[in-house]
């Protein structure tokens, strides 16, 4: 039965706009969070392989390859999303799911592996198997990116329940313990916060700056601690090593 729920909002995930703001529109949107991640977490050298999952209509693979990576590609379940990365003119991505995916991989294969806005959408049975799955084709020093639903947040909720499809969200803390324990060998999380690029932008992060410090206090005043490594964004950012 879950997969007939799945199923059913995954054939129309952009027309119906759980997607949210795709296109030309939504590279735009999502370019600074992107294109730093992309600057401090990639691997340096440009002939990295790895592989995308759950890549969507392909935002983060559009300013890879416009920064020289030639060897990743991206696999995404709905045909929806697949089509419009095809129009964006981003190459690699495949409709196809995700551990059909991983089994087609060879053990210790990839460099790098993304799962950005994915794992909030598994059950914790099919987490486990996922990671076990990620661990196994990952390189020795290979690292895996993943971008979930912080439960840290104040607003976390708006991502967690604003997609029917999604199951859990994490923290700082659950998600590296869940690495952690499957054998990743460290794993540091970030916050996605706003990155100034342009005049809008460092108006945006100026004012996220103010508002992290007033949640700062905030939490200094109920518990203690000084929130010095707390992620208050609604999404958080994880790097995992294996």
């Amino acid at each position: 039965m879950s997969s007939d729920y799945r199923s059913r909002i995954y054939e129309s995930y952009i027309t119906d706009g759980q997607a949210g703001t795709v296109g030309e529109a939504g590279l735009r949107a999502r370019a600074g969070p992107t294109r730093a991640m992309i600057e401090k977490h990639f691997p340096d050298d440009r002939d990295a392989v790895g592989i995308d999952l759950g890549c969507g209509y392909g935002g983060v693979l559009y300013y890879a390859q416009r920064e020289g990576y030639r060897n990743l590609r991206g696999v995404d379940l709905s045909q929806e999303q697949v089509d419009e990365a095809a129009r964006l003119g981003v190459e690699g991505v495949s409709q196809g799911g995700l551990m059909d995916t991983l089994a087609g991989l060879t053990d210790s294969s990839q460099d790098l592996i993304l799962a950005i806005d994915v794992l909030e959408h598994q059950t914790r049975d099919e987490l486990i198997a996922l990671v076990d799955e990620v661990f196994r084709v990952l390189r020795p020093g290979g690292r895996w990116l993943i971008k979930v639903p912080n439960g840290e947040s104040p607003l976390f909720g708006r991502v967690r329940y604003g997609d029917l499809t999604h199951e859990i969200a994490f923290t700082r803390d659950s998600l590296p313990a869940l690495l952690l324990a499957s054998g990743f060998k460290g794993v540091e999380c970030y916050e996605w916060a706003p990155t100034p690029q342009t005049l809008k932008s460092l108006g945006r992060w100026i004012i996220w700056k103010l508002i992290r410090g007033i949640l700062r206090v905030y939490l200094a005043a109920e518990s203690g601690d000084t929130g010095r490594r707390a992620v208050f964004t609604q999404n958080l950012l994880a790097v995992a090593r294996k």
